[in-house]
């Protein structure tokens, strides 16, 4: 059974108000194509979990732009006035996670752990209502792991079973939501035979892969 399918397809299955995972960092190596039909059709009430929210009009700032979000979940929104004028407004929830942090509870969901500590965040308002733990005379924060219903990945190479490889730093998340949603849907630079992605080259294995579009190219 093949698992490709168009930006229209993959995106109509998303729902309104859905918990999206989305690749990323500052517009690197998020699956642009997925994002502008996110905006095409409409969805709304979103959740995103990302490292940040890009600028205006760029990547998953689109988002934003369009008024497609409720929450954010991210390490940063610095570089997204709109975020945060929407914040400022009320018409928007920001949760701020350290990057580092949000990456292991990404990570933690992926792998099936119940929790990670860490003591980034100890004694200042990343604190403020989390459970802590003392190892070996040090507080910890007891972190919750990060799920989501759909994974948008972004990624160089896809062969058609959805074997995925990606191009230096533009993988940054996308290997990790790629373990920690339910259903993970990866846009392709370039979908190649079975066999043309060496073993070793895989980052991300097919068997997590549920569905892959091919990135659209444009000539002249």
């Amino acid at each position: 059974m093949t698992k490709t399918t168009t930006f229209q397809s993959a995106v109509a299955m998303i729902p309104d108000g859905a918990v999206l995972m989305i690749g990323g960092f500052m517009g690197c190596g998020s699956p642009h194509g997925l994002i502008d039909e996110l905006v095409r059709q409409g969805k709304r009430d979103l959740t995103v979990i990302a490292n940040d929210t890009a600028r205006p009009n760029v990547g998953i700032g689109k988002l934003i732009s369009a008024r497609l979000v409720k929450k954010v979940i991210a390490s940063h929104i610095g570089t997204n006035p709109e975020t945060q004028g929407q914040m400022i407004a009320g018409e928007i929830s920001v949760e701020l996670v350290p990057q580092g942090t949000l990456a292991e509870r990404v990570r933690a969901a992926g792998f099936g752990l119940g929790a990670v500590v860490t003591p980034t965040g100890v004694g200042t308002v990343v604190e403020d209502g989390k459970r802590t733990i003392e190892i070996d005379g040090r507080v910890f924060l007891v972190e919750l792991p990060i799920q989501a219903d759909f994974a948008l990945v972004n990624a160089k190479r896809a062969d058609y079973r959805g074997n995925l490889d990606y191009a230096f730093t533009a993988r940054n998340f996308n290997p990790l939501i790629a373990m920690a949603a339910a259903t993970v849907v990866a846009e392709a630079e370039d979908i190649v035979p079975v066999g043309a992605i060496v073993p070793d080259a895989v980052v991300t294995p097919f068997v997590v892969v549920d569905y892959l579009v091919a990135k659209e190219t444009s000539h002249g």
